[in-house]
């Protein structure tokens, strides 16, 4: 095992990364930009570096900068986390020709995987199904006009260098394809420094599933089973869980196989994930591979009972995988909502400021990830992620019942976020139903009704104090029944600089 690690990210992953550490004796290295002097995992590292100021561009995903302070601490290896520069594979190659163990795919595979239309190229080949298109990458709108009109309407515009739901618009003539093709590469170039896209046919009615892989990159590839993650907004993930609600026997092994014949194709080596869209008949369709740790992570661990990150670091250190197939044990069922810091009756605005007040649930079966405390300021600049929930059950409606009681003892001043939201979600009849599908929150109009409970809420308890206020002005006393309430939360002011979106 490594001596000691830098970890090259911020935030709850790095703080989950640094404890597994701790736990195999592994000494640690923190990044820091100048906002995050006091963030958690500076404080909770063996040692902190300074990485540059605030705008990540200048930090933390500045890869000569990242490389010079792995070397400059004398680590011998760099775990990247999630986001960021987490797949980029000239991060893997600097970090070999510097001596200094890359926890992670191979360069080669990080190339491979990052193009999506050379992926897929290995997918057929493979034999795992993929959805039809994406032969090509396109730098101009004629050439995406072309590929649309040969596949037929209607299509789904794709970025074809990286991932995190960037660059992705739906079209269905001509008009709406070119526009899209503006609008996503302007998002790709921006948030992924590449602006290529690729066509592909559009699956509608579809479900998100992902398949966790560990393989030791010599042809042993294990598989943790599936994840729903059909619960996106705008193809940003809120909620995960596991295994897949509804999925019978042989879809669930059939997308388990392809997730391995893909694993071994690629050669993969360490953790990673197999994306796929299943149709309303249970077709799967390859997606992506994100070659990393994925965001949703703990909800497999919750079923399988393994670190992941330990996994990591053990095949990062020639360790191996020292278990089989038919080791792994997946019982139960797990479930993660994203605490982000948004303001979903806002359209999502980005929330920061101090976090004034702070209480967690707890109890049997309760997991949360996070890097915030009392008294954290929330930066601006970065993802809006303040916490993980994650929750296992005896199945997945004990699941979701325990995610309701820990969501309503989740307690956070100071932000606004998306506990509420998260709530509305769960009890909504078309969830309880397991009625999923990508198109979820639009086509229940969730962020609507939300938006008018919200309202209607607000409106009930004005006139509720109101009530109050003329009790007490009738009797003349100035006194009166104490009503208790939630304070509101602080008046935040509004962000001056656009987010960096790093993980998902």
């Amino acid at each position: 095992m490594f001596d000691s690690v830098l970890i090259a990210n911020r935030g709850e992953i790095a703080v989950r990364i640094i404890r597994t550490c701790r736990l195999l004796g592994v000494k640690t290295v923190a990044i820091y930009s100048d906002v995050d002097a006091e963030a958690l995992h500076v404080k909770l590292a063996d040692q902190a570096v300074r990485i540059g100021p605030a705008d990540p561009g200048d930090s933390y995903l500045n890869i000569d900068k990242l490389v010079q302070a792995a070397a400059d601490a004398g680590v011998d290896a760099l775990h990247p986390g999630y986001g960021f520069v987490s797949e980029n594979w000239n991060l893997a190659e600097k970090c070999r020709q510097a001596g200094i163990k890359f926890v992670g795919p191979s360069p080669r595979t990080l190339v491979i995987a990052g193009n999506k239309v050379d992926c897929k190229r290995v997918a057929r080949r493979a034999g795992v199904p993929v959805i039809d298109g994406g032969e090509t990458v396109c730098y101009t709108p004629e050439s995406a006009l072309d590929a649309a009109r040969e596949l037929g309407y209607p299509v789904l515009l794709k970025a074809a260098f990286g991932g995190g739901g960037r660059g992705i618009r739906e079209a269905y003539d001509d008009r709406q394809l070119a526009q899209g093709f503006k609008l996503a590469s302007t998002e790709t170039r921006r948030s992924l420094g590449k602006s290529g896209l690729f066509v592909e046919k559009l699956v509608k009615p579809a479900r998100h599933i992902e398949v966790q892989i560990v393989s030791d990159g010599r042809g042993k590839v294990i598989q943790l089973g599936e994840r729903e993650c059909s619960i996106q907004r705008r193809h940003q993930k809120l909620l995960e869980m596991t295994p897949a609600p509804g999925l019978d026997e042989l879809a669930r092994m059939m997308v388990a196989g392809y997730a391995v014949d893909l694993a071994k194709a690629l050669s993969y080596e360490n953790v990673g994930t197999v994306e796929f869209l299943m149709d309303k008949d249970q077709n799967f369709y390859f997606i992506e591979v994100n070659s990393r740790l994925q965001v949703e992570h703990p909800v497999t661990e919750m079923r399988a009972g393994l670190d992941l990150v330990k996994e990591q670091l053990e095949i990062a250190a020639g360790e191996g995988v020292d278990y089989g197939q038919d080791d792994v044990e997946l019982t139960g069922a797990a479930m993660q909502c994203r605490i982000n810091a948004e303001d979903p009756a806002a359209g999502f605005a980005p929330s920061s400021g101090r976090i004034e007040r702070l209480f967690f649930p707890g109890g049997a079966g309760v997991r949360i990830d996070t890097a915030v405390y009392p008294g954290y300021e929330v930066p601006e600049y970065y993802d809006s992620l303040l916490a993980k929930l994650v929750v296992r059950g005896n199945d997945m409606e004990d699941a979701r019942k325990r995610m309701l009681l820990a969501l309503s003892e989740f307690e956070i001043e100071g932000v606004k976020t998306t506990v509420r939201l998260q709530r509305f979600i769960l009890e909504h009849e078309e969830f309880t139903g397991w009625n999923l599908d990508v198109e979820f929150l639009r086509r229940n109009r969730i962020v609507e009704s939300y938006v008018e409970k919200v309202a209607a809420d607000r409106a009930e308890l004005a006139s509720q104090g109101a009530a109050i206020a003329a009790v007490i002005m009738e009797s003349g006393t100035g006194t009166g029944p104490v009503v208790r309430t939630r304070p509101a939360p602080m008046r935040q002011q509004p962000v001056q600089k656009a987010r960096h979106y790093d993980a998902i």
